[in-house]
C-alpha cells in the first residue's frame, strides 16, 4: 500500500495542475477510446483517472453507464458539472480514488486507463492489475501509454517510453484468461494546451477477457 505521504503528494500535485486550468476542458474523447469502444455494445465502464471526464460523457453519451475516478477532487467536480452540462448525469457518476490504495469494487465490462501516469511514487503496473481484476467476463481492458514524447510534455526529453509488449508482460496476467485484441504502438496526432499539434506514438493494449 502507498505511504501517506505519496498519497499526499500525488494528491496536491493533481488538485494543483487541476486548479491551474482555468478553461473548460474542450470535451473531446479519447482517440484510442474512440477506435476501440465506438463498436461495442454499451455496459458498464470504469474510466481510470477520469480528469475532467472526457472519455466518460463520450461513453455516457453512447449509452453505456458511466463511472470515472480521479484522485483529484477539483477534477471529479469538473466531470460532474460537465456530465450535468451534457445532460448525462443520470448515466455517469465520479468518485475519487487513488488507485495506489483503491479501485471501485465491481465488474465492468469496460476497464479504460487512458495515459495513466503519475509523477513521483506511483505503481502503476499494480494499479493495473487491480484494473484488470474488475473487468467481467467477455469485458475489455483497455490501456493507453505515451510511447513518445510530446514538444510540450513535462517527461524528461531523455525518457524511454517501454513498448505495449513490455507494459503487458509487466502485469502478470494470466494469459489463458485474456484474449488480445492488439498489442502494439498507435500514431496519432496530438493537441496541445496552447493550440499546438504534433504526431506522437501511443502503446496501445486492448484485451477481452475470455467468459
Amino acid at each position: 500500500m502507498t505511504m501517506p505521504q505519496a498519497h499526499e503528494d500525488a494528491t496536491r500535485f493533481w488538485e494543483g495542475h487541476y486548479a491551474k486550468l482555468t478553461k473548460p476542458s474542450g470535451g473531446r474523447p479519447s482517440a484510442i477510446l474512440v477506435r476501440f469502444a465506438e463498436e461495442l455494445t454499451p455496459g458498464r465502464a470504469l474510466d481510470l483517472g477520469c480528469a475532467r471526464g472526457d472519455d466518460t460523457i463520450w461513453l455516457a453519451k453512447r449509452g453505456w453507464s458511466a463511472m470515472g475516478v480521479d484522485i483529484a477532487q477539483s477534477a471529479i467536480d469538473a466531470a460532474r458539472w460537465a456530465a450535468e452540462n451534457a445532460g448525462v448525469e443520470e448515466r455517469t457518476c465520479f468518485e475519487c480514488h487513488d488507485l495506489d490504495v483503491s479501485i471501485p469494487d465491481e465488474e465492468f465490462d469496460l476497464v479504460s486507463a487512458m495515459f495513466l501516469h503519475s509523477p513521483g511514487r506511483f505503481d502503476r503496473a499494480a494499479a493495473l492489475q487491480r484494473a484488470a481484476g474488475v473487468v467481467a467476463p467477455g469485458g475489455l481492458l483497455l490501456i493507453a501509454a505515451h510511447g513518445s514524447r510530446a514538444p510540450w510534455s513535462w517527461a524528461d526529453p531523455d525518457t524511454v517510453y517501454p513498448t505495449a509488449d513490455e507494459e503487458l508482460a509487466d502485469l502478470h496476467l494470466d494469459q489463458s484468461e485474456w484474449r488480445e485484441v492488439f498489442v502494439g504502438p498507435v500514431e496519432r496526432v496530438a493537441h496541445g494546451p496552447d493550440g499546438q499539434t504534433t504526431t506522437v506514438i501511443d502503446t496501445v493494449i486492448a484485451l477481452e477477457r475470455r467468459l
